[in-house]
C-alpha cells in the first residue's frame, strides 16, 4: 500500500464519530486497562482484574475451554490462576483497533521448584464504558516452555 493510501486509511479510521453513529471505546483507557491488568496480577488481587470487567462479561482461557460468564465467575477464575503464584510481563505493545485491545505477553510461574512460562496473546474487547465485555486467551501446548 503506498504512502498516500495509508494517509487516507488512517485518516478513515481516526475521523471522529458521526452523529448517530455508535461511539466507541476510549483507546487510551482501553491500553490503560490491559496495564491495570497486568498489575492486578502482579499484586495477586482478582478484584481487581474483575473490575476491569462488565458485569456480563465472558472470559475463554484458552481458547476452546469452558466459557466464564459474569463478574463473580470471571473472579472466581482468576482467584484460581492467581494462586498458582504466576505473574504476567508483556511482550510487546498493546494494539488498539475499534472496540478491540490485543497484546502478547508471558505468563512466568513456579510448578515443583521448575521456572515455566507460557507464551499468550489475550484480546479484550470493551464496551463504550470501557469496560472489559469479552477476553480470549490464545496459547496452547507449543506456547508452553519448561513444562
Amino acid at each position: 500500500m503506498s504512502g498516500p493510501m495509508l494517509i487516507a486509511l488512517a485518516a478513515a479510521i481516526l475521523t471522529p464519530v458521526q452523529a448517530g453513529a455508535k461511539t466507541m471505546p476510549d483507546p487510551a483507557k482501553m491500553e490503560a486497562a490491559v496495564h491495570a491488568y497486568v498489575a492486578a496480577f502482579e499484586a495477586g488481587s482478582a478484584d481487581q482484574v474483575a473490575a476491569l470487567y462488565a458485569a456480563d462479561a465472558t472470559v475463554e482461557d484458552p481458547i476452546g475451554s469452558p466459557i466464564h460468564n459474569g463478574r463473580e465467575a470471571i473472579r472466581a477464575f482468576y482467584v484460581q490462576s492467581m494462586q498458582t503464584g504466576a505473574k504476567l510481563k508483556l511482550e510487546g505493545p498493546v494494539r488498539v483497533a475499534g472496540d478491540y485491545a490485543v497484546f502478547p505477553f508471558s505468563v512466568n510461574l513456579n510448578h515443583d521448584g521448575k521456572a515455566m512460562r507460557i507464551d499468550v496473546i489475550d484480546t479484550f474487547r470493551f464496551n463504550d464504558a470501557n469496560e472489559v465485555t469479552e477476553m480470549r486467551a490464545y496459547w496452547g501446548p507449543t506456547n508452553m516452555h519448561g513444562f
